[in-house]
């Protein structure tokens, strides 16, 4: 319920969505860089498809071995419901970029590790088939705040270069990302005033110290209101997180950090906070 506070239009909006599960077929693959692909998929299923915010993510379902298309589950009253309660493999990623002109939605995949999701990444080919269930819900974080910081690393690139895209002209915004090493660099398309620091885990003796040491030196604005977001590695965005919070001063309603992967976990996605 918006008050009199004059912060008011800053405020981050959660908004629901139906649960729906989808059919999607590969019409296009790019290798953006050596570490990043993108699959454009298209179908009917997307007429109705929704995701309001740039950090979105949707369950992305891979067919199981010698099988053309995914097991796909019912959206029952309480959740997804399994088919003889056996649950296909599946993986958490942002929609990148969405045309429901088109029937278009595009979708990134690091190649930071072995896994499900980069195998079949590594071989995708026109006309395969993958199955996304969700957004289920978005946090929508205003534009209109007076800076903006992202953190991330590899698995964050989609979310980071979606909101340089669709903040305002003019926006004061800086980005620090790790990543493997130069070649994994990408130019953003923003009309946004940017200052983009590259990490690069080559350079360091254990992952995730170029990026939280490079947050601990950059700059912060002392004025006007700003906000954080940050995604990646559990306990780098932990660590990233409490030193912002702690020592830097920002107030835990103006960041959102979250946990895109976990070091020696699988199909690790949740929010960080206390």
């Amino acid at each position: 319920m918006l008050t009199n506070d004059p912060r008011d239009h800053l405020a981050v909006q959660r908004v629901r969505h139906p649960l729906k599960f989808r059919l999607l077929q590969v019409k296009q693959v790019r290798q953006l860089t050596p570490h990043l692909i993108r699959v454009t998929f298209t179908g009917d299923d997307l007429h109705d498809f929704v995701s309001a915010s740039f950090d979105d993510h949707i369950k992305v379902f891979f067919p199981e071995p010698g099988a053309d298309k995914p097991l796909l589950p019912q959206a029952g009253p309480d959740g997804p419901v399994f088919a003889d309660g056996k649950r296909p493999t599946a993986r958490d990623f942002t929609p990148r970029r969405f045309d429901r002109d088109a029937r278009e939605l595009d979708i990134e995949f690091a190649m930071h590790e072995a896994g499900p999701a980069a195998t079949w990444a590594a071989q995708a080919r026109v006309g395969q088939y993958l199955g996304i269930g969700g957004p289920r819900g978005s946090m929508v974080i205003p534009t209109g705040f007076d800076w903006h910081l992202l953190v991330g690393d590899d698995t964050a690139l989609p979310a980071i270069a979606r909101r340089l895209e669709e903040l305002p002209p003019g926006t004061r915004v800086a980005a620090v990302i790790e990543v493997a090493d130069a070649s994994a660099k990408l130019e953003f398309s923003t009309q946004a005033e940017l200052h983009v620091l590259w990490c690069y885990r080559s350079e360091a003796a254990e992952r995730g110290d170029t990026l939280l040491k490079a947050v601990r030196e950059m700059y912060l604005p002392v004025d006007g209101e700003g906000y954080v977001w940050a995604a990646g590695e559990s306990s780098t965005m932990r660590a990233v997180r409490y030193h912002l919070c702690t020592e830097r001063g920002v107030d835990k309603s103006r960041i959102r950090a979250s946990s895109y992967w976990k070091m020696g976990a699988r199909a690790v996605h949740e929010k960080l906070d206390d």
